[in-house]
Parts: C-alpha cells; structure tokens; sequence
C-alpha cells in the first residue's frame, strides 16, 4: 500500500493536517486535492489519494475539520459543517488554506492542480473553482451545488464538472439548473452528468448503513462510471 505523509497547515490560527501520497519518481508532478465528506476524513478520500498516486498524481486529503476533532465520532463532525455554512467567506477560506497547502510541495507542479470532493466535499471544491483560486480544474461527486456566494463572471478559472444523481434528495435537480444558470453567467466552462438512478454517496459503500440517513445508496457501476470520468477531466487538463 502507498505511504501517506502528514502535511501541517493553519487556517486563521487553527491546526489542520493534510494526508500526502506521491506517485514513483522526483516530480515535480501533477497534483489533485481531495476533499472529504460531511463525516470527516474517514478512510474514503486517503483511499482514492492513493490512487490517484498510483495513476501519476500527488494527491492530498485535506481535513476540513482540523486536529482537534481529528478521530471524533462521524455524528460529533457532521455537527461541524453547519457552523461552516454560517459564515461562507470562512469556509471558503479554509478550502483555500488546504489548496495553498498542497500547491506549496515541493513535489508538486504549482500549474498543475486539480481537485475532487465527495458530498460536503463535494461543495468544497465547487467553493474553490467559484473562489477564482488558480486550479485546472475540479470534480463534484455527489456534491452540495448550493452557495451563498455565486461566481462571479471571469473569475472561474477552473474547469469545472459535476457528476450528481437524478435522486440525490441533497442536490435535487432544481439545484442542478440553478447551478448551470451560475456557471453560465459566470462564464465558467462547465460540465454536468446526471445519473439517472444515482442516489446520494453513489461512490461510498459504507455511507447509507453507518449514517441510517434516507436518500444514501452506494452503486457499484455508477462509482465505477464517475470514477472514470474524473479520471478523464483530470488526465486532459493536468498532464
């Protein structure tokens, strides 16, 4: 299995740690940012950082929580992501961090750095790209669409697609069109896939058992699908 290193960062005097895996060879490589779901930095984004290494990429699972409730219970962290939602400028910021935190490696090729988030996660890496943040681009996974500070025209840099489910209860279709209609305005180039039997945490087997909470299905082809083309998005706009 491919190592993981810590990697220490701060946003506005807090404490977080990042979990680092590179692919073979002095770099400077590629890179992508995973962002993890509203349970906390479980064992689902340190997994596909792996494997995004093993394909070429340096790739972080950051933490958006931070060390001090690091091991907490998934129901003591989902608790943390509302007081997030509060204060949207804050929560952007400490997507921010994270990706400021990555692109400072030294393995890592600055001009070369995309990002992928899972559900709350999800979000988080749409918060980037709205952001104006210098990234290739970014993959939503059964992501939250909504925001409190839309893009604003010109200043998506990023590539941008999201992969949702017809049936996701989280992101309902008429978030998907507002979504768009944000995108569009904003310029940004954009790509959405909608699956038609695709629930929310489509990539997550443990998620719908452990939560309990309605509208969670994991799907094997559709994990399988989206994996795919993340893996494409990220291939054309980072090697």
């Amino acid at each position: 299995m491919r190592e993981l290193r810590a990697v220490d960062y701060t946003h506005e005097g807090e404490a977080f740690q990042g979990l680092f895996a590179a692919p073979d060879g002095r770099g400077p490589h590629p890179a992508v940012l995973v962002m993890h779901d509203a349970r906390g930095l479980g064992e689902l984004t340190p997994q596909r950082a792996r494997m995004l290494a093993d394909n070429g990429f340096c790739a972080m699972a950051a933490d958006m929580y931070g060390v001090a409730h690091r091991g907490a219970d998934w129901r003591e962290n989902s608790k943390l992501m509302p007081a997030l939602h509060k204060d949207p400028q804050w929560f952007r910021g400490r997507v921010v961090a994270a990706f400021e935190a990555l692109r400072a490696l030294p393995q890592v090729n600055a001009g070369k750095i995309g990002a992928i988030g899972f559900c709350f996660g999800g979000q988080c890496v749409l918060e980037l790209a709205r952001s104006g943040s210098d990234l290739a681009a970014v993959v939503s996974f059964h992501g939250l669409l909504q925001t409190q500070l839309p893009a604003k025209a010109g200043e998506v840099k990023a590539k941008v697609l999201v992969l949702t489910g017809a049936r996701d209860p989280f992101a309902p279709l008429e978030h998907v069109e507002l979504f768009r209609q944000e995108m569009t305005a904003a310029g940004a180039d954009w790509q959405v896939t909608i699956y038609g039997e695709g629930y929310h945490a489509f990539t997550d087997p443990g998620a719908a058992g452990e939560t309990g909470i309605p509208g969670l299905r994991y799907d094997p082809l559709i994990d399988r699908l989206s994996w795919a083309s993340a893996m494409a998005m990220l291939e054309a706009t980072l090697r």
